[in-house]
């Protein structure tokens, strides 16, 4: 696939321009190279890493930089990075004077560049270090503040660069947490039709065939990933920042993220809270993937009610409170923002019956989509050995209120209630 012809921007008839403000994507042997051109007329660069990420690609480069690096902040290599106030903080004191921001790493040294550059007015460019997520090409910066999972409207990197020699050695749960992020993504562009049908969200048919071919693409890959193989390796991780490129597009997250991405937010902000251990995003995600083929499969077995299910306010508070605790309110306001629990939908889920259906149909079973992750090596096994059956049973009716997008959670909720899936 042309990443490089692809950024020139999308002819559409959606109504909607896409472009994208990336300037170069390289995935490919010594890529960093490309940095003693890019950075030729910069004299004070700030790299950013963790102790693990500048362990792998630091040295490689800062040698391309030939001596234009004036502050470096590497973050410890354990326990994990946290995009919050502190990591921000960390990362603003050296900024001052810095006419680029490189970032070295992938998914949470990215959201910070990308947050602090876009903040700074400074632009940024990231060294892949893993396929492990789609973010390098998007524009939202996922970080948690206030506790909460935020997504901030930013900016893409100026350019993006991927070493294959090194993305083809990360960490094997990397490889399978980037595989993982794709296969989400039937549940995602089965998500965005859903609310385009029910409330009438903005949805664009190329990108959505965009988005979706290079799912297609990417699902045969999972045997030649484990062993590492150069080429679906690099498949792979141009298909995630592809996919980054679409959700600039739009403006949007919304051809990569929906149900699926409210699971894994859950499962990392009560982690969080309760200092409980999470899986990597990627992971979460695919089998999150599991989870809302399954709530597909039972609202496709139900009857459309002629009212929906609606909770008193006081329960639904008290519920928000014990899930929660500190950032409950953060939930209860975004929600009361939303208007969403005063909605009735059930007209609306009658009058467009047929089509709903036929949407949710779409999406693969959930047999078939287990299968496709063991072919990686996960098996919802090992998923549920971390999540007790309580947390999933609340991630199934309250991770919808973590965000103020319109997934398939909210229809299960319309439908069921409170009802455990299995029931």
């Amino acid at each position: 696939m042309d990443i490089n012809a692809l950024l020139a921007g999308l002819p559409c008839t959606c109504g909607h321009p896409h472009t994208c403000d990336i300037q170069a994507v390289y995935v490919e042997p010594d890529a960093m190279a490309h940095l003693r051109e890019l950075c030729s007329a910069d004299r004070s660069i700030l790299i950013v890493a963790d102790e693990n990420t500048y362990r792998v690609a630091g040295a490689q480069t800062e040698r391309y930089l030939e001596g234009r690096t004036a502050a470096r902040q590497i973050f410890p290599g354990s326990p994990l990075l946290v995009p919050n106030e502190d990591a921000i903080e960390a990362v603003e004191a050296k900024a001052d004077g810095i006419t680029k921001i490189i970032g070295i790493g992938s998914g949470v040294v990215q959201d910070l560049c990308k947050y602090v550059s876009f903040n700074r007015h400074i632009p940024y460019y990231i060294v892949a270090t893993a396929p492990s997520m789609d973010g390098y090409a998007s524009s939202g910066a996922a970080m948690i503040t206030g506790g909460m999972k935020v997504t901030y409207s930013a900016h893409v990197p100026a350019a993006i660069l991927a070493d294959t020699e090194i993305i083809r050695n990360a960490p094997m749960e990397m490889i399978q947490a980037g595989y993982g992020d794709i296969i989400g993504k039937f549940s995602a562009l089965n998500d965005w039709k859903l609310s385009s049908t029910v409330n009438g969200e903005y949805f664009c048919q190329q990108i959505y065939d965009l988005v979706y071919d290079t799912l297609q693409r990417t699902v045969p890959l999972a045997k030649a990933l484990l062993a590492r193989d150069e080429q679906s390796i690099r498949t792979l991780t141009e298909a995630l920042i592809l996919v980054g490129i679409a959700m600039a597009f739009v403006g949007t997250s919304r051809p990569a993220s929906g149900s699926e991405h409210h699971f894994s937010h859950f499962f990392e902000i009560t982690g969080i809270l309760r200092s409980k251990p999470y899986l990597a995003h990627g992971i979460d995600v695919a089998y999150a993937t599991v989870l809302t083929a399954r709530i597909r499969q039972k609202i496709l077995a139900a009857r459309f009610p002629a009212r929906c299910f609606h909770m008193e306010r006081t329960e639904y508070e008290q519920e928000m409170h014990r899930v929660f605790g500190p950032i409950a309110q953060s939930c209860i306001d975004l929600q009361d923002k939303m208007g969403r629990y005063g909605q009735e939908r059930a007209q609306t889920y009658l009058a467009h019956e047929e089509e709903i259906r036929a949407i949710l149909a779409e999406c693969p079973r959930p047999e078939e989509i287990e299968q496709i992750l063991n072919s990686i090596g996960l098996s919802m096994d090992a998923f549920c050995s971390v999540y007790s059956p309580e947390t999933l049973d609340q991630a199934l009716h309250d991770a919808k209120d973590l965000k103020d997008r319109y997934t398939v959670l909210w229809m299960y909720y319309d439908l069921f209630g409170m009802e455990a899936l299995e029931a």
